[in-house]
C-alpha cells in the first residue's frame, strides 16, 4: 500500500538530505565557471536547510546562469530573457508555501529585465534571488553587459565600451523598500555559503551580487582580487555575516558594519579600491507585498484545477452532439 501524500511530507521534514538529493543533470558550464561553486553553495543549503524538494523551486531566466533549475534536482521554471522576477513573483503568490530561488545574470537581471528588477526590489517579496555577475553576457559569446568595466573589448564593443558599468548594490540600495542587500564572490567559498544562507533566512526580497568568473571569455577579470586578500573588505556583525579565525587569518581587512545602516550601506557599495564582501543592507521590518495580499494561506489544488480546467474549456474543441 502506498503511503498517502500527507504522511510523506510530514516525514520527509525529518530525514536528513544529503547533497546529492540535490543534484539533477550533469552541469554544461565550462571548466573553472564561478557558477559551479554556486550551484555546490545552494545544494549545501537546500541539504542544511532540509528544504522538501516538491516544495523548493528554482526560477532563470536566459544565459548561462540561467540554466540552473536544469541542475537542481527540485522544481524549476526556465523563463525568458529578463524575466524571471516576474515569473517567481506569480509563483510566490499562487503558492506561498514554496522556497523560491531566482538565479539571473548581469545581463538578463540589469538589462532587458531592468523594470522587472526594480519593481520586484520595491515589492519586498519573499525569495532569494542571486544575480551572477561575471560583467559580459557569457551564453551569447562575450558581448558588452552593463556591468562591463569601461574599457572593456568584447564582440559589441571591439574599441572598448564608452560608458562607467552600472552598480548593482547602488541602484538596489536607492530603490524604496530594498530589505536585504549582499555582496559575495564566487572563490571565497565559505562566505559564499553564509551569505546565502543569510539571504534564505531573511522572509523578503533578498539581492546577492556575486562576482563570478568566466574563465573563458574573461579569464583574468577577478585576477586583482583573488591574488590580494587585502583588497577584500570583509563586512562582520552580529546582525551580519559571521567570520571564522580561519577566513580572518586570510581575508585582515574588515569593518564591523551594521547592516541597519543605509548612508554607510550607500558608501560601502560605491567602492572602487576594495571588493566589500558581506551583507550592506538589511531591514527585516520592510513591507512585502505578498503579506498584504496573501490571504495567509495557499491555494487549494481543487481551486488551482478549477481555473486551469476554465482556461482548457476555452481551446477544447467539443465533439459534435
Amino acid at each position: 500500500m502506498s503511503t498517502p501524500a500527507t504522511e510523506r511530507l510530514l516525514k520527509s521534514n525529518d530525514e536528513n538530505f544529503t547533497i546529492d538529493d540535490f543534484k539533477s543533470n550533469m552541469p554544461r558550464w565550462c571548466t573553472g565557471c564561478g557558477n559551479n561553486a554556486i550551484l555546490t553553495a545552494l545544494q549545501r543549503l537546500c541539504r542544511d536547510e532540509k528544504l522538501p524538494r516538491e516544495k523548493t523551486v528554482f526560477v532563470s531566466g536566459i544565459g548561462c546562469s540561467s540554466r540552473f533549475p536544469h541542475y537542481m534536482n527540485t522544481y524549476g521554471f526556465h523563463g525568458l530573457h529578463g524575466r524571471a522576477l516576474p515569473i517567481a513573483e506569480g509563483i510566490k503568490m499562487a503558492r506561498p508555501d514554496l522556497h523560491v530561488f531566482v538565479n539571473t545574470g548581469d545581463g538578463d537581471c540589469c538589462s532587458i529585465g531592468t523594470a522587472h528588477w526594480i519593481h520586484a526590489i520595491r515589492y519586498n517579496m519573499n525569495m532569494t534571488v542571486l544575480m551572477h555577475d561575471n560583467h559580459l553576457y557569457g551564453l551569447t559569446k562575450k558581448q558588452a553587459s552593463p556591468t562591463s568595466p569601461q574599457g572593456l573589448q568584447s564582440n559589441t564593443t571591439p574599441r572598448g565600451t564608452f560608458l562607467e558599468p552600472l552598480n548593482p548594490l547602488s541602484v538596489t540600495l536607492g530603490i524604496t523598500n530594498a530589505s536585504f542587500v549582499a555582496q559575495a564572490v564566487d572563490w571565497n567559498p565559505e562566505s559564499l555559503f553564509e551569505i546565502i544562507s543569510r539571504a534564505y533566512r531573511h522572509k523578503g526580497f533578498s539581492f546577492v551580487r556575486i562576482l563570478q568568473r568566466c574563465p573563458e571569455y574573461v579569464p583574468t577579470m577577478f585576477d586583482h582580487w583573488m591574488n590580494h586578500p587585502d583588497k577584500t573588505l570583509l563586512l562582520t556583525h552580529e546582525n551580519g555575516m559571521q567570520v571564522s579565525p580561519s577566513l580572518a587569518a586570510t581575508y585582515k581587512n574588515q569593518e564591523t558594519h551594521d547592516p541597519l545602516n543605509l548612508d554607510r550601506a550607500r558608501e560601502i557599495a560605491s567602492m572602487t579600491e576594495q571588493v566589500p564582501v558581506g551583507i550592506l543592507f538589511h531591514d527585516p521590518e520592510a513591507t512585502r507585498y505578498d503579506d498584504i495580499r496573501d490571504p495567509d494561506r495557499p491555494i487549494s489544488p481543487e481551486t488551482i484545477r478549477s481555473a486551469l480546467d476554465s482556461e482548457f474549456d476555452k481551446f477544447t474543441v467539443w465533439p459534435e452532439q
